[in-house]
Formats: structure tokens, C-alpha cells, sequence
């Protein structure tokens, strides 16, 4: 019998399924939810949506390692993305992705080793007029350059917080 304690809170998870269940495609809905709720979405969920959705472990898992917005591991303190789209890369973002991985130590998609900063790709911020864009968590910020990173990557930091 395997008595290990999940690394989630299991009713937490149970609402999320509950709420979205009888729903029409009701899985991205519950992995959304899931993500939202816990930061990530654990292996240790996969078995219990797809029991109560009626699927595969693995087409859950699928779904998951599909869609590049799901996480299976939890993300850094700071979620850092950077805008791909054309009008960004034709004003610099690419110069600005490579000094995000160097600056960092990662690439896109991981998180640092003191796991303050997660890295993504975005594919649109809606922020074309003043491109190269980045968003921290919930703020947008335009015509961002190496220097301009460099100062929110500072700002953001624990250290920064800590010394406000």
C-alpha cells in the first residue's frame, strides 16, 4: 500500500475536476484550472484527471506536454516572458532572448537554480507599437533593450525586494 503524501492538495484538485467535469471538453478547462490553482500541474494529477474524465493517462499527458502554456514543474518566483512575434524580432528581440538565456543561465522554458526567474517564449503581447515587449508576471513593458532587462531582471530580484 503506498502511504506517500501527494505533493498537492488533493481536495483542491478534486473542486477543480468537480467544477469542470460535465463540461464539453472539459480537460483544458481542469488543466487550466489545475495550473492556475497549484502554479504547475503535477504528474501526480494526470491519474486522477484521467480517471475522472474517462481517459488514458497518456492522453491526458498529451495535452499537457502539447501545449507549451502547461508547466509540470512549479515556475520561478518571477514569470519573465519575452515577446517572439515579428514586430518584436524586427526591432531586436532576438538580441534580447539571447542576452535573457546568457544573463539567466537558462534557456526558454526553465526556471534559474535559485528559481526567482522562469523563462518563456510568448508569441504576441499585444504591445506591437512599442516592440520589443516583455511582460513580468502581469505587467507589459515596451521597448525593452538589454539595459532596460537588465534593471526589471534587478528589480525583480529577492535581493532588490529585500533591500525596498
Amino acid at each position: 500500500m503506498n502511504n506517500t503524501k501527494p505533493s498537492f492538495d488533493v481536495d483542491q484538485v478534486a473542486r477543480i475536476i468537480e467544477q469542470h467535469k460535465n463540461r464539453p471538453g472539459a480537460l483544458l478547462p481542469i488543466l487550466h484550472g489545475i495550473q492556475d490553482e497549484l502554479s504547475f500541474i503535477p504528474s501526480e494529477v494526470l491519474p486522477v484527471v484521467a480517471k475522472q474524465l474517462n481517459l488514458s493517462r497518456a492522453e491526458v499527458h498529451g495535452v499537457v506536454s502539447f501545449y507549451h502554456h502547461f508547466r509540470t514543474s512549479p515556475p520561478g518566483r518571477n514569470i519573465v516572458q519575452i515577446c517572439r512575434a515579428e514586430p518584436c524580432q524586427a526591432m531586436g528581440s532576438r538580441n534580447l532572448e539571447a542576452h535573457a538565456k546568457q544573463s539567466l543561465g537558462i534557456d526558454f522554458n526553465q526556471t534559474s537554480i535559485d528559481r526567482e526567474f522562469t523563462l518563456l517564449p510568448v508569441y504576441c503581447l499585444g504591445n506591437c507599437a512599442c516592440s520589443p515587449a516583455v511582460r513580468i508576471g502581469d505587467v507589459v513593458y515596451g521597448n525593452v533593450d538589454i539595459d532596460t532587462f537588465d534593471q526589471l531582471m534587478h528589480e525583480h530580484s529577492a535581493v532588490a525586494v529585500e533591500v525596498k
